[in-house]
C-alpha cells in the first residue's frame, strides 16, 4: 500500500494517513499510454482538408488541342498539373478514434493517480472552498502546497471556488465527472477532496 499525503483544513500536513488500495498497484503502464493516444486522437481538431481534380470549380473545356501543339496532352484545368487545380494525396477528414475499453480507462487512472502518490505529489484534503471568492486566498493555498503546477479535483464546483482559482496561471480546477488519466498525469500535483479519491478506491 502507498500512502497518500492529507492535508488539514488550512492545507498543511496532517498525521492522518489514507493508504491506496492494493488494485493500484502491479498495473502495466502501457494503459496509460494507449488511453493518453485515445484522448488526444479525440480532440483533434481534424480541419485540415483540400479539394482533389473532382471538387475544384471549372475544368468543362478542354485546355488545347490533342494534337499539333508541341505540347502535351491535357484534359482538363482541374488537373494538379495546373496552378488552381485539385490536390493530389492531400489532407481530408478523417477519423482519428481510436478504440479503448473500459477496464484499460480505470487501469490508467489508477496507475496515473498511483504514480503521483509514488512521487509524493498527490495531497487529499476533506473539502476546498474558498469562501472569499478572492484570487488571492486561492493563491495562498497554491503557495503553500509550494508544487510549480496542481490539478484540483473536487466533487462539485462552486463558483466562488472556481473563480477564484480561475486566475492562477498553474492551477486548473475540474469536477470529479471531468477527472481521467491524461489530467493527471499531464500535472505535476494532484489535490483532490477525500470524497473524490473515496468514489475512485471504492471507499464508498
Amino acid at each position: 500500500m502507498i500512502a497518500v499525503q492529507t492535508l488539514t483544513k488550512s492545507y498543511a500536513k496532517s498525521k492522518a494517513t489514507y493508504e491506496l488500495p492494493d488494485t493500484f498497484e502491479g498495473i502495466n503502464k502501457h494503459n496509460l499510454y494507449l488511453y493518453v493516444k485515445s484522448y488526444l486522437s479525440s480532440i483533434r481538431a481534424n480541419t485540415a482538408s483540400v479539394k482533389n481534380r473532382s471538387e475544384v470549380r471549372g475544368g468543362g473545356k478542354k485546355p488545347w488541342a490533342q494534337k499539333g501543339g508541341g505540347r502535351a496532352r491535357a484534359g482538363s484545368k482541374r488537373s494538379p498539373l495546373f496552378v488552381g487545380g485539385g490536390q493530389i494525396f492531400g489532407p481530408t477528414k478523417r477519423n482519428y478514434d481510436q478504440k479503448i475499453n473500459k477496464k484499460q480507462k480505470m487501469h490508467a487512472l489508477k496507475y496515473a493517480i498511483n504514480e503521483q502518490a509514488k512521487k509524493e505529489n498527490l495531497f487529499v484534503v476533506d473539502k476546498i472552498e474558498v469562501s472569499s471568492g478572492k484570487t488571492k486566498d486561492a493563491k495562498a493555498i497554491f503557495d503553500k502546497l509550494n508544487q510549480r503546477d496542481i490539478l484540483i479535483v473536487v466533487e462539485s464546483l462552486d463558483e466562488k471556488t472556481y473563480l477564484a482559482f480561475r486566475n492562477i496561471q498553474k492551477c486548473y480546477m475540474i469536477e470529479k465527472n471531468e477527472l481521467n488519466a491524461y489530467l493527471i498525469a499531464a500535472y505535476r500535483s494532484v489535490l483532490i477532496e477525500k470524497k473524490v479519491l473515496d468514489s475512485l478506491t471504492g471507499e464508498v
